[in-house]
């Protein structure tokens, strides 16, 4: 949680900077930043390459001098005797006057970073067909002077990954084809139900901008961190996630080979690639692929996957990967057996479906259910209250915990009604966290005693397989919740009467007094 006023300052006024500018379209905005925010940071990267190699004693060409080639065939007088190393970097061009800055940007260093796709990995490979699309060199020179003023150079890792997130939340739209950003505490609980630890292989096959990622990268590290030196910001936040008590082995694999997303969105893969670079990954495993299609054909590779896959999407039947036994081409479906797929034997899972999914009768719905039932341990259902996604959509929604192989038995239903913040399209914090310590306490003394939970009166209760497969494999909280009627007592209409009787008498005294 990004806890400075300043630097929050900085960022709404950003957003009003390109607003004004003329970008209007939240995702072109934030790819935009995204953009300048990279060049910035490149030339900070570069900086600590270049003194590594130095104490090294190690040769060390810079990624500015090895791309001079392809930058120098744009310019339009190659022959001009220009140090590109220099003038390609952010310290150079931010000083441009408004006009020479905007055509130097344009033709000269947006082309190099394109340039560089593919060649060093990480955010590099995103470039390749990126849009530079800023044509205003007032809109150019305020961003680069408000990013400049952030001093993201001197921020550690929480504070450059927080203030990235704390702009993915100014976008105030939702995508396409179902899209929308998954809040930042719910992605949170889930990966606390979910627990990831060391040579866990995290994925996310639909990552939109990387929070399940960010949060379960931030997770090891403050599961990893010694208590004494890990802080508490004054909204209750944990910061200082340093990992101490993690090996280098450990951290390599961590930023390395533990972390792995998906999404077919060119702009959500950089926005995605970007977030996990300011967290402290700076080669992330984000691809650009669409799961459902028949180009995918990754299986049995991961050991937790968390999502919130697209919802009310479909795909073209000719492109649907013909592996897939249900027949339908809702994606929200479709994901279920994907995920299926992905998961290793003794895999767990943690997605979030809309309530159709739950209880929709069709031969595809009921057979999506089976999987995670008959092939899988189902072990809990959380049913969310709809306005945990406004204001994107107002759609109910649940979050379905299952592991690929095992035996459901019994499954725990948690009927959340509070998440900490209002209902309404505002969603104001309300001081609390509502239900969510509550589920992420109930659900682990399930999960490790598979004890209790029979009164189906309570927010947490079970139900035994049986039932639900007698129920067509309906997994919706509201069949199996009982209800608690209180009796409530009416006075009789005589005693009513009298009482009124009284009243018109009362009211008469007045008036004749």
């Amino acid at each position: 949680m990004l806890t400075s006023p300043t630097l929050r300052s900085q960022v709404d006024t950003l957003w009003n900077k390109f607003w004004s500018g003329g970008v209007s379209n939240p995702l072109d905005s934030i790819e935009q930043m995204s953009f300048l925010i990279f060049l910035k940071r490149l030339e900070d990267m570069e900086n600590q390459r270049m003194a590594s190699a130095k104490r090294k004693e190690e040769a060390y060409v810079s990624l500015y001098a090895k791309n001079i080639p392809e930058a120098l065939s744009l310019v339009a007088e190659p022959a001009e005797e220009f140090d590109y190393s220099n003038k390609l970097r952010w310290t150079y061009w931010s000083q441009l006057p408004g006009e020479e800055m905007l055509t130097h940007v344009r033709d000269v260093v947006f082309p190099f970073l394109r340039n560089l796709g593919g060649s060093e990995g990480g955010y590099f490979q995103f470039m390749k067909d990126a849009t530079f699309i800023i044509d205003k060199p007032s809109l150019l020179q305020e961003a680069v002077r408000i990013i400049d003023e952030m001093h993201i150079s001197d921020q550690n890792a929480d504070v450059q990954g927080d203030l990235y997130e704390y702009l993915l939340g100014e976008l105030a739209t939702a995508g396409k084809n179902g899209q929308f950003r998954t809040p930042r505490h719910i992605i949170k609980m889930m990966v606390e139900l979910l627990d990831p630890d060391l040579n866990d292989r995290i994925c996310d096959p639909s990552c939109g901008t990387a929070g399940f990622l960010v949060s379960s990268y931030e997770y090891l590290l403050e599961k990893y961190t010694s208590p004494e030196l890990l802080v508490k910001d004054a909204e209750g936040h944990t910061t200082n996630r340093i990992g101490d008590k993690l090996s280098p082995k450990a951290v390599q694999f961590i930023r390395e080979h533990a972390l792995s997303g998906y999404d077919f969105d060119r702009r959500m893969v950089r926005i995605a690639a970007m977030n996990l670079m300011l967290h402290g990954i700076e080669a992330p495993n984000i691809f650009r692929t669409d799961t459902l299609s028949k180009q995918f054909n990754e299986a049995d590779k991961f050991s937790i996957i968390l999502a919130n896959p697209p919802f009310k999407g479909s795909i073209d039947n000719t492109d649907v990967n013909p592996r897939f036994a249900l027949k339908t081409r809702k994606t929200e479906l479709l994901f279920i057996e994907l995920i299926y797929d992905l998961l290793i034997t003794g895999g767990r899972a943690a997605v979030i479906v809309p309530d159709g999914v739950l209880f929709s009768s069709s031969n595809a719905h009921q057979a999506a259910r089976k999987i995670m039932v008959d092939d899988c341990q189902l072990e809990a259902v959380i049913s969310m209250p709809s306005g945990v996604f406004k204001p994107y959509a107002g759609v109910s929604t649940a979050i379905l915990l299952f592991t690929k192989g095992g035996e459901t038995r019994d499954i725990w239903f948690y009927d959340m009604q509070n998440d900490g913040f209002s209902l309404d399209d505002k969603r104001t914090p309300l001081g609390h966290s509502g239900d969510i310590p509550d589920i992420i306490a109930q659900y682990r003394k399930w999960r490790f005693s598979g004890k209790g939970f029979t009164d189906r009166k309570a927010k947490a209760f079970v139900v035994p397989k049986a039932e639900i497969v007698a129920n067509k494999y309906d997994l919706s909280i509201s069949r199996y919740k009982e209800e608690e009627y209180m009796a409530v007592e009416y006075e009789k209409p005589s005693v009513i009467l009298e009482r009124i009787k009284g009243l018109e008498k009362e009211i008469s005294e007045l008036l004749e007094g």
